[in-house]
């Protein structure tokens, strides 16, 4: 494979951004800009890749607050997440003064939906919907790398929250149960928080999911 990756955290609530390109042609994209726009652009700068795309797993001002600021910034379009978040996305600007931090609404080009498949890098990823902690959240799978990142759906020995008004802890478990519990073991995920995990080490060691 020839897709390499990289994670940078960013704004206080140390958000898993990834960035994604192919080593060959040096075309990239980005996961879940949350916010630190000037240092996502030095790292595409210092990396030498020229970004093609920008991707959301769901409408969180962590996950998605700089997307429509580095969407301008490099000329590209914002794909996902799923329409259910754009009540979320329409707020991004009230979602940052509750925490304190600079953010714009955001309209994304292409809403995703369950089965979809999407081209990061070069690379094929599918698209599940895990709705619960959002109800529009998405995951990307790339099946040929074993590889995948699931927002804020599975953690390492935990899972999303869902005590939002608009979360259902039911809805998130089903989702990880049929969606993403039957990958195999060896599949490695990049989280929206915290250290990378395998599906097989959730199965093991998770205790939402016992």
């Amino acid at each position: 494979m020839t897709l390499q990756v990289a994670v940078i955290p960013v704004t206080p609530f140390e958000q898993n951004c990834t960035l994604l390109w192919d080593s060959v042609s040096l075309q990239g994209a980005v996961v879940d800009p949350g916010g630190d726009v000037p240092q996502l652009l030095a790292a595409i700068k210092q990396a030498g890749i020229k970004v093609t795309d920008i991707f959301l797993t769901h409408g969180h001002i962590d996950h998605a607050g700089g997307a429509t600021e580095l969407a301008a910034a490099l000329g590209v379009k914002i794909t996902g997440p799923g329409v259910e978040d754009k009540f979320l996305l329409e707020g991004m600007a009230e979602q940052g003064k509750m925490f304190g931090l600079v953010a714009k609404n955001c309209t994304p080009d292409v809403w995703l939906h369950d089965g979809d498949k999407v081209k990061m890098a070069g690379a094929e990823f599918e698209v599940l919907h895990c709705p619960g902690h959002t109800p529009g959240h998405m995951v990307f799978l790339n099946h040929a790398a074993n590889f995948g990142m699931v927002g804020d759906v599975l953690f390492r020995n935990s899972i999303g929250r869902t005590d939002f008004p608009y979360g259902n802890t039911q809805q998130l478990l089903d989702a990880i149960e049929t969606k993403l519990l039957v990958l195999p073991d060896d599949f490695s995920f990049i989280c929206g928080h915290g250290v990378n995990s395998t599906i097989g080490a959730e199965k093991r060691s998770n205790p939402f999911i016992q």
